[in-house]
């Protein structure tokens, strides 16, 4: 295993932590009728870098052209070991659904949050 210095390190959260973003989930609610319903609420915000992964336009049927596109979003580990994939991340207006959640090399050190954009 490589070594790094302390600078290396420093470097690494730095990257890692240059957005600030949102993770928001649904909590059910229960009124007075025992009706179940749901709201949204802020679960937590944390550092987090995004990166583009993957693109794919559509065409629909009056020539509308919508375009799938993945990212990856990192985070430090006991920042987000707690996001679970019903939740979703706010950033800048934008919405994006957690498709999975990868713990690269079991380390816990960074977890690598998959996401689809969503547009409404």
């Amino acid at each position: 295993m490589l070594l790094k210095n302390k600078n290396d390190v420093m470097k690494d959260l730095l990257r890692v932590t240059n957005h600030k973003v949102q993770v928001w989930k649904k909590e059910k609610i229960e009124d007075e009728q025992y009706q179940v319903s749901f709201t949204e609420v802020l679960f937590k915000e944390i550092g987090a870098q995004i990166i583009p992964q993957t693109a794919k336009l559509q065409r629909g049927q009056v020539e509308n052209i919508v375009s799938n596109t993945t990212h990856k979003i990192v985070c430090r580990y006991e920042a987000g070991k707690d996001i679970t994939q019903d939740m979703y991340i706010i950033f800048r207006n934008k919405k994006f659904d957690i498709n999975y959640i990868l713990n690269p090399y079991f380390n816990n050190e960074w977890l690598e949050l998959f996401c689809q954009e969503v547009i409404e």
